[in-house]
């Protein structure tokens, strides 16, 4: 790492530190320092601990664990007995008075980060939380697998799929506009027509942000049609194309349709190996030009 990286992940550290307010004698206007708080915390997610397990959890000094501990028991916060497991090693937990001061502690601090934010946009709030959340997963050594996460649409998020799914196929295939302008139509059209009874729509999300999104629609005659699927370069290879399709397929059996259907491209390689993978077989291949493109139109289709 190049001596400017250090310095700007230091320079961060310094600012987060002032941010949170955690060179504060009393942290969130507590009578608690940020350690205290952080001792009182592990303690109620815990339930019980003893000084060494809580001193590695919190990568403080043991030393500096038995003061802080001496200090919180000598004020009636923590009860200390003999472990159970190991007499020579004293149990802890929070006492009553220390379950109430654990509780003001933490909705101080949630009112300090409500402070913290309030000047922000929506969008910077969920800019922020994103962030937050990709620092923590990378150094974390989360190869991000376990963050995806699939909900229903949202207002906006059509919008954002069209334009997303749009610009990375002029970037990796050289579509032109009028593409953007098909995605436009299906995604208003779905919208507008909208029934969960027969249609459905997953987004994709890893720390907040967009990844990925399918939709489902009644296309009659007890079919029901696959469309819009796409997933973000970044997130190629996490699984994320397979479980939006394990979706849509869980979905149509659970309405009970007959039959999936689709339409792709040839040169979408990996959609096409996506849609072989969950059973599909292609049962349809047209020439056409569309999208400024010399293109070959594959139907695909799953009977339930």
């Amino acid at each position: 790492m190049t001596d400017d990286r250090i310095a700007q992940i230091r320079q961060f550290n310094r600012a987060f530190s002032r941010w949170l307010g955690l060179f504060d004698e009393h942290y969130s206007q507590t009578g608690y320092s940020p350690a205290e708080s952080r001792l009182l915390y592990e303690l109620d997610a815990a339930g019980h601990s003893n000084s060494a397990t809580l001193a590695r959890a919190m990568g403080v000094d043991p030393a500096y664990m038995s003061r802080m501990v001496y200090k919180l028991v000598a004020a009636g916060l923590i009860a200390s007995s003999p472990g159970t497991q190991d007499k020579r090693r004293s149990e802890l937990a929070l006492t009553a008075d220390g379950d109430r001061a654990f509780g003001e502690l933490d909705a101080a601090a949630d009112r300090a980060i409500a402070d913290l934010i309030a000047p922000l946009t929506e969008m910077e709030k969920r800019q922020l939380v994103s962030a937050m959340q990709t620092i923590g997963r990378i150094l974390d050594g989360d190869d991000g697998t376990a963050s995806i996460v699939l909900r229903p649409h949202r207002v906006g998020d059509i919008a954002h799929v069209v334009g997303r799914q749009a610009q990375l196929y002029t970037q990796e295939f050289g579509w032109d506009g009028s593409y953007e302008g098909l995605a436009a139509e299906i995604g208003g059209k779905f919208l507008q027509e909208f029934d969960p009874a027969t249609d459905a729509c997953w987004i994709a999300e890893r720390d907040g942000r967009i990844v990925g999104s399918v939709f489902v629609v009644d296309a009659g005659n007890g079919t029901a049609q696959l469309r819009l699927l796409y997933v973000e370069p970044e997130t190629r290879g996490l699984g994320v194309g397979k479980l939006l399709v394990e979706q849509v397929i869980r979905f149509a059996r659970d309405k009970r349709y007959r039959k999936i259907r689709l339409w792709t491209q040839s040169e979408l390689l990996a959609a096409r190996k996506l849609y072989a993978a969950a059973g599909f077989t292609l049962v349809e291949s047209k020439p056409h030009r569309s999208f400024g493109r010399d293109l070959i139109g594959e139907y695909w289709e799953l009977p339930l």
